[in-house]
């Protein structure tokens, strides 16, 4: 299977996953409908399925035209079934979906919104993080509460360390800022900050990172408790 990075709108990611036996793909959040047609006409994919993590419109922009172009089938989460635009199939906590193109798990991450999750190709050991994980940070509480998202991201420390994690958005250098401010004698951050710089600098996506690499220098995963990390998440919003 591969996974073609898509940006869209200023700094979101979106990602085209394919199954190369068959050439069928999904689409995970895709931000605006342009770029993942221009892509999926490139590399002669047959568009079948998009997947939403959550209801925000950078992550759902192209819904309704990649659906209208493709006739591809649209899946979120049951509780975000009213605020998931042409949404056709409705996924819920730790439900497994398979058919002869994809499997994957879907987990409910509430924090960044109430209906956000995250979805794991588990064979290929592949996480879509969306707005709840970034390399180096996590998402803003939006609707959730800062208890949820520090459960959601217990959830993801828990998958196995060489999980790939696909992320929303390019804020990795500012989230290295942040992490290097209040963890500054981490090396192993030092060290990610170089390979970070290192690859922006020649226009390289930072998506994706891996787990072993966040539970080393992803301060908001070193937080050991609810409390530190509410203090850390309000931090960053005024950093």
């Amino acid at each position: 299977m591969k996974v073609i990075t898509v940006k869209c709108l200023e700094d979101n990611f979106s990602y085209i996953v394919l199954n190369e036996k068959n050439n069928n793909a999904c689409v995970i959040d895709p931000g605006e409908p342009k770029p993942i047609i221009d892509r999926i006409r490139r590399e002669k994919v047959n568009l079948r399925y998009i997947l939403n993590t959550h209801h925000h419109g950078d992550h759902v922009g192209g819904n309704l035209e990649l659906k209208k172009k493709f006739k591809c089938k649209i899946f979120g989460f049951i509780k975000d079934k009213d605020k998931i635009p042409g949404i056709d199939v409705f996924i819920k906590h730790k439900e497994l979906y398979h058919n002869d193109d994809f499997e994957f798990i879907t987990y409910h991450t509430p924090g960044h919104t109430k209906g956000h999750v995250i979805f794991h190709f588990h064979k290929q050991n592949l996480l879509f993080t969306g707005d709840t994980l970034f390399s180096l940070g996590c998402g803003r509480i939006f609707e959730g509460s800062y208890d949820q998202m520090f459960k959601s991201l217990e959830l993801i420390k828990n998958f196995s360390k060489d999980t790939l994690i696909y992320f929303g958005h390019e804020y990795t250098l500012q989230n290295s800022k942040f992490c290097n401010y209040y963890d500054s004698n981490n090396e192993k951050l030092k060290e990610k900050i170089l390979e970070i710089t290192e690859k922006l600098k020649k226009n390289i996506s930072t998506t994706p990172t891996n787990l072993k690499d966040e539970l080393d220098c992803n301060i908001f995963l070193k937080c050991k408790d609810l409390n530190s990390f509410s203090k850390l998440r309000e931090l960053k919003d005024n950093f």
